[in-house]
């Protein structure tokens, strides 16, 4: 049985488009390239790597190669910790726009690090852009209405590959729209990458400025999308179906918001 195509006039929150998720993949890319060519091999996001090698330097009793991988794993747990504690509603009531609040924290922390000189130990460097993906991992977690992951590319393949799969085997046309997200999205982190080690070629430590200017186009998306008239949906199909929730950001009536907490 043919699935119907996705209604295209129905608004996506800003939070859960595919442009901001495959700009922000990018980042999570970049981040990975960046603090592995320049500080120490360590990975910004992926912390399944750094597990790995953390196990691979314990097996080959290098104690003191092993704890360079611990911190940046706390620092990630930290960021998730924080981008929860940013969703409460006690703080939601002071942090009135919480999605860009993060992106803004995002750039001022990667400003920051392109200051830092070589001699800042690689260890500072990897556990304060852990903590930064954290942050966003946890902050931006859902595509359109699919969950998925912006530092890290495993689980979005296998998104990818299994809506694929509906696609030809049942031909599900919604499958394919996701199947094409979801490869948008891994592009993206591929690009990312990509670009972190042409970059850091060309400019060093300070090629993480790079980052602050990807994450400045995201937040420009939010006021793009907050001053564009959006479609409404059709008579008696419900506002919300894209899962939008700011009650902040008012893009029109029955639209849904632009900006959201993370849920």
């Amino acid at each position: 049985m043919t699935t119907p195509r996705p209604e295209p006039h129905i608004a996506v929150a800003t939070a859960k488009s595919v442009r901001l998720g495959v700009l922000l993949a990018a980042v999570g890319g970049f981040l990975d390239a960046y603090t592995y060519i320049t500080r120490g091999g360590v990975f910004a996001g992926a912390q399944t790597g750094n597990v790995v090698l953390l196990g691979v330097d314990v097996a080959g009793g290098r104690w003191i190669e092993a704890l360079a991988f611990l911190p940046p794993l706390a620092a990630f747990v930290l960021g998730v910790a924080t981008a929860e504690f940013i969703a409460l509603p006690a703080v939601a009531k002071i942090v009135r726009r919480p999605v860009r609040a993060v992106l803004v924290f995002e750039i001022l922390v990667v400003l920051v690090v392109g200051f830092l000189p070589a001699t800042v130990p690689d260890a500072v460097v990897s556990v304060i852009l852990a903590h930064v993906a954290g942050v966003q991992v946890t902050t931006f977690r859902v595509l359109v209405d699919s969950p998925f992951n912006t530092t890290m590319t495993t689980g979005n393949l296998r998104s990818m590959a299994m809506a694929a799969f509906h696609r030809v085997v049942e031909h599900d046309l919604e499958a394919g729209t996701r199947a094409r997200r979801f490869g948008a999205v891994i592009s993206g982190f591929f690009g990312g990458a990509l670009l972190g080690a042409v970059a850091v070629e060309l400019f060093g430590l300070r090629a993480i400025w790079v980052v602050a200017v990807m994450l400045t186009i995201a937040l420009a998306l939010f006021v793009f999308d907050e001053r564009t008239p959006r479609s409404l949906p059709p008579k008696g199909q419900s506002p919300n179906r894209s899962g939008a929730m700011d009650s902040n950001t008012s893009p029109g009536p029955g639209l849904p918001a632009a900006d959201e907490p993370p849920k």
